[in-house]
């Protein structure tokens, strides 16, 4: 298959039956390996390298009444060329969810413009743009195969490492010497000091909150498990996943530590019933099952149910309660265009702050956004979710993408994502596209193939049926973990 942006995508369906015909069946396997270094050799796409670095600088440039920052320069120059990129059809097909992102876009503009007035319109709606379809496009045009996916999720990686160093000293000696360097240079965000728990500090680092740290750390654990610890041994495989677990926990929020349960959850189940194909569609007929009885036995709904036990302590799991009871109530009041940037109705001892993602826009922008956000999500979730005749690697990669974007889900009703954790949220989105245009073993699979199988499985039946020897002994394999 030939790659609408950067070139031919190799064909690692190829590469993994002649492993098997000449009887590697390893994850080790020196095809497998070579997949690696070829994917190391390569490096990433220079503009993600530019984006991805960039989150980690946390200089407020303003020009005029223009907050802009490192990452929104590098989207703002990549926009229009991912754009035409992906209008030519260098990035694939145009899909449900590219046009759900801008038409999210949109209904901002418009719904900001009903509530503030068109010309205060502008400056937010336009953030949202490059920040939204911006860090959308970059991914889908330069995340386009499996080795580009390799090497953006070892960046991730390298990022969360070299965090963790930093963050150890910071919470244990309460000093952010990383964000105090970078403001020595240029303006930053202020030191947001929180409460401490079990005597350290939470640490910030170069984000403007503990949270949003803790979440942008989170969400490289099952890349990090399944991208780059497919095909290595146990150590291996664990090395970068530890550096994670540890980097997230600094954080000491509840948030984070949601997102690293849930995958850790899910990266067990997916180990421990490997064997089972339909893994899958059994723990989702559970998860139906347990919402249905919380709906018809409990007298609160799922998210609260939810929030309540993924929470540090009980006030924090009433203020989100209420935050979601008086938020949606707040888009029912509101539907159309919302409230904008300005009150919403709630309680007076309540914090104008609403730390959940899944419901902001609707309470600002209307249902639409929300609608719209929720929509480009599920149009690729869904799709790389459902996607079926893969190869081993592939399998693999898409697992990871899967269980991540789970964990940013579930985060998302006790998180407001934004600024970078916000772009590395949508930015992840993107990168995961790729996996809906990879070309499946049937489909690849020419007629002469598949009658060229049917004959040898004839021949192999008649020769055991003739009692020519013994049945045929499978080269099979112990079940992949993917």
């Amino acid at each position: 298959m030939v790659d609408g942006t950067f070139g031919a995508v190799p064909d690692h369906a190829g590469e993994a039956r002649q492993g098997r015909q000449s009887g590697t069946g390893r994850r080790s396997s020196r095809a497998e390996q070579s997949v690696r270094e070829k994917s190391t050799h390569r490096g990433l796409p220079w503009p993600v390298f530019l984006f991805m670095a960039g989150l980690l600088i946390p200089w407020i440039i303003t020009i005029g009444p223009i907050r802009m920052s490192l990452y929104r320069f590098i989207l703002l120059a990549f926009l229009l060329p991912c754009l035409i990129g992906w209008i030519s059809g260098r990035a694939g097909r145009i899909r449900i969810a590219d046009i759900s992102f801008i038409l999210y876009c949109f209904w901002c503009f418009l719904a900001i413009g009903m509530i503030h007035g068109f010309d205060y319109a502008f400056q937010p709606s336009g953030m949202i743009f490059i920040e939204t379809v911006g860090a959308y496009m970059l991914a889908r045009c330069f995340i386009r195969d499996a080795d580009d996916f390799y090497n953006m999720v070892r960046m991730l990686l390298r990022l969360v490492t070299l965090l963790l160093p930093f963050a150890v000293f910071e919470a244990i000696t309460g000093r952010n010497i990383l964000l105090s360097a970078f403001s020595a240079v240029y303006p930053t965000f202020p030191d947001n000091f929180v409460d401490p728990r079990w005597g350290m500090r939470r640490v910030q680092s170069v984000f403007e909150h503990p949270i949003l740290y803790g979440v942008v750390c989170a969400s490289a654990l099952a890349f990090t498990h399944m991208v780059l610890g497919y095909g290595k041994s146990f150590a291996g495989r664990w090395r970068g996943t530890g550096i994670v677990i540890a980097a997230t926990f600094f954080s000491l929020s509840a948030g984070p530590m949601t997102a690293l349960a849930s995958q850790g959850m899910l990266l067990g189940w997916n180990w421990a019933f490997r064997s089972i194909e339909a893994r899958w569609k059994i723990l989702c007929a559970f998860g139906f099952l347990a919402a249905m009885s919380i709906e018809l036995l409990s007298n609160r709904s799922v998210p609260v149910v939810f929030m309540s036990y993924f929470s540090f302590d009980e006030s924090s799991a009433y203020v989100r309660a209420e935050i979601y009871r008086y938020g949606s109530a707040s888009i029912m009041n509101h539907p159309l265009f919302g409230v904008g940037f300005g009150y919403w109705e709630r309680p007076s001892w309540m914090s104008p702050s609403i730390d959940m993602f899944w419901i902001i826009d609707g309470v600002r922008h209307g249902l639409p956004a929300e609608l719209f956000m929720a929509l480009g999500f599920f149009a690729v979730y869904l799709p790389v979710a459902f996607k079926s005749g893969l190869d081993e690697r592939t399998q693999a990669y898409k697992t990871a993408f899967v269980i991540a974007m789970t964990g940013f889900f579930l985060v998302g009703w006790t998180v407001y994502f934004w600024n970078a954790t916000y772009v590395i949220f949508i930015f992840l989105i993107g990168s995961g596209v790729w996996v809906l245009d990879v070309e499946t073993n049937a489909a690849a699979a020419t007629p002469r193939d598949r009658s060229r199988g049917e004959t040898a499985g004839n021949d192999r039946r008649n020769g055991h049926m003739a009692g020519r020897g013994k049945p045929p002994v499978a080269e099979g394999r112990k079940r992949p973990y993917v």
